[in-house]
């Protein structure tokens, strides 16, 4: 191939849930003539560490991630939360006259989420697949508010044949998860993710799809209590045409 030189960044909920994912996420990548690398010493972004105040474990892993990523023309991330605190939160992390900040800012510019890296960056309009389903889109808080990811994976979802994407009722607003925020405050998330499910299942939808899977697991967890018809799935899985996996949460 003669495309760019891209690294995965693969993130610790694909790697320890849903290598499907990253599989996936490969196979977009190469389909649009990308040279794809995956650095076997890549760590957690270290978006836990930073949210919950351990600055200084924060640091420390966003040192790691940089020295791992430098050198590729392009980082992709099937994340909004993750690829946002690579892409805006690593810089913050360090002092100005640091020279960590400067190395982050140069990584953050280079890093993408993968729907915003094939419409925006390679101007990807077709995918390819058949899918003859219906699907609503979650759209994640991070991706939405700190990327402003909302029509890229529209437009991408839109050349499925087959795909009948039906929007649902406060698409933009929280799941409930959160990272740290579920385990803090249960109750209140349970509250969020029970509004989320409502909303999903009153568009008659097979299928709930997003861009972070820890959204995804907090829907397919609270739509299995709730015994709820519709499933769950990465985005980049319908879009690299993988339905044989297991939905999110069910055994193979």
């Amino acid at each position: 191939m003669s495309g760019p030189r891209v690294a995965l960044f693969v993130t610790c909920l694909v790697d320890m849930f849903r290598p499907s994912v990253g599989f996936a996420t490969v196979k977009l990548l190469e389909d649009a003539g990308c040279r794809v690398e995956v650095p076997p010493v890549q760590t957690c972004c270290g978006q836990p560490a930073w949210n919950a105040g351990d600055r200084e474990n924060a640091k420390a892993i966003a040192r790691q991630v940089i020295a791992a990523f430098e050198g590729y023309v392009h980082v992709v991330v099937p994340s909004g939360s993750c690829a946002a605190t690579i892409a805006r939160d690593f810089e913050r992390m360090f002092a100005a006259d640091d020279p960590w900040a400067g190395r982050a800012r140069a990584l953050g510019a280079r890093t993408h989420e993968i729907t915003a890296f094939l419409t925006d960056v390679l101007g990807v309009t077709e995918v390819g697949q058949e899918a003859p389903v219906s699907v609503t889109y979650h759209d994640s808080c991070s991706g939405l508010r700190s990327l402003g990811i909302r029509e890229q994976p529209r437009r991408l979802l839109a050349s499925v044949a087959g795909l009948e994407l039906r929007e649902m009722a406060e698409n933009d607003v929280c799941c409930g998860f959160g990272g740290t925020f579920c385990v803090k405050y249960p109750e209140i998330s349970n509250v969020m993710a029970g509004d989320k499910t409502r909303h999903v299942a009153a568009t008659g939808a097979d299928l709930v799809l997003a861009g972070d899977l820890g959204c995804l697991m907090n829907l397919a967890g609270k739509a299995s209590r709730e015994g709820r018809a519709f499933r769950a799935r990465h985005v980049v899985e319908v879009l690299a045409g993988d339905l044989a996996t297991p939905p999110i949460g069910e055994a193979g």
